[in-house]
């Protein structure tokens, strides 16, 4: 069993390490915000004072964070996490963020002898406390092999990518095909609704077939019952196509149709609902059309 800080105990940082705890591992944690940390520590964990007293004390630190600018402040600002570098010291980076930023911090923590991974996540809460979230892993084959164990503890599909980098990379083409599928099966059960057709009897005539997938298993459900509890926000799927499409731009590549939908998603922040789930999405779309989908007798 590893000895494992974890630092960023969110939606799904939380969980996520009580995970591991559950698979038996010691756990030293932190987050600028008390309560999980008081939580986490009521079921064995250890509070950390900063990242770099987190680092100091373990072996493996896990980060679990916003964005880039945070990921960049943890580890490689003051008291962060490389402050308390050393040989053997690994660093697993499993935020959403920038492939750039990834492969900047690992390259600070190669010139200090500290292993890293990015390794971004996809499954929401739901796969975040039932441990089956997807692992999208960027790195050195040998440092995979050491944390694998662990990333078995929180997901059920893991996968090593490439070098650093590869993982967000990987995250961001999952995100641009789960944000367009969102907006597609908002606009189909728009069209149903205004058409007068029973929304739910569409998803159930059609999750059968080419359309089925597991987003609109996941999301119709949620659209229907109006249940936009957030299991993943929609500022977060912001960030995560704002971060796609400057990957996009420096690289030259068009990415029309994820233009569209990052339009729709800074539409509906500035409505005030960047808290609501992704599925959250349908909204765009129901105030177009001036109809709100809704369950039939």
């Amino acid at each position: 069993m590893a000895k494992i800080g974890f630092i960023g105990l969110g939606i799904m940082g939380k969980p996520m390490a009580r995970n591991l705890m559950k698979a038996g591992h010691e756990l030293v944690v932190y987050d600028i915000r008390p309560e999980p940390v008081e939580e986490l520590a009521a079921e064995g964990a250890a509070r950390g004072l900063s990242p770099k007293d987190v680092a100091a004390r373990t072996d493996i630190v896990i980060t679990m964070l916003p964005d880039g600018p945070e990921v960049e402040q943890v580890i490689l600002g003051p008291e962060g996490v490389l402050e308390a570098a050393r040989p053997g010291l690994i660093v697993v980076d499993m935020s959403s963020i920038s492939p750039a930023v990834a492969q900047k911090v690992g390259e600070e923590c190669r010139q200090r002898g500290v292993e890293f991974l990015d390794a971004p996540v996809s499954g929401g809460e739901p796969g975040a406390i039932n441990a089956t979230l997807a692992i999208m892993v960027g790195g050195e084959q040998a440092t995979f092999e050491k944390v694998l164990p662990i990333f078995q503890a929180m997901g059920k599909t893991i996968t090593l990518t490439g070098p650093v980098g590869a993982g967000n990379v990987t995250k961001l083409a999952n995100q641009i095909i789960v944000a367009i599928n969102i907006a597609a099966v908002g606009e189909a059960l728009v069209l149903a609704t205004k058409a007068g057709v029973n929304p739910d009897v569409v998803f159930n005539a059609i999750k059968g077939g080419l359309a089925g997938s597991a987003v609109l298993n996941a999301k119709a459900p949620m659209i229907v019952s109006r249940n936009f509890k957030p299991g993943f926000r929609i500022r977060l799927h912001h960030k995560d196509l704002r971060n796609a499409l400057k990957a996009a731009e420096t690289l030259n590549v068009p990415l029309p149709v994820t233009s569209l939908v990052q339009q729709m998603l800074t539409a509906l922040l500035n409505e005030g609902e960047g808290e609501l789930d992704h599925s959250g999405i349908v909204r765009f779309t129901e105030r177009l059309a001036k109809v709100e989908i809704a369950p039939q007798a």
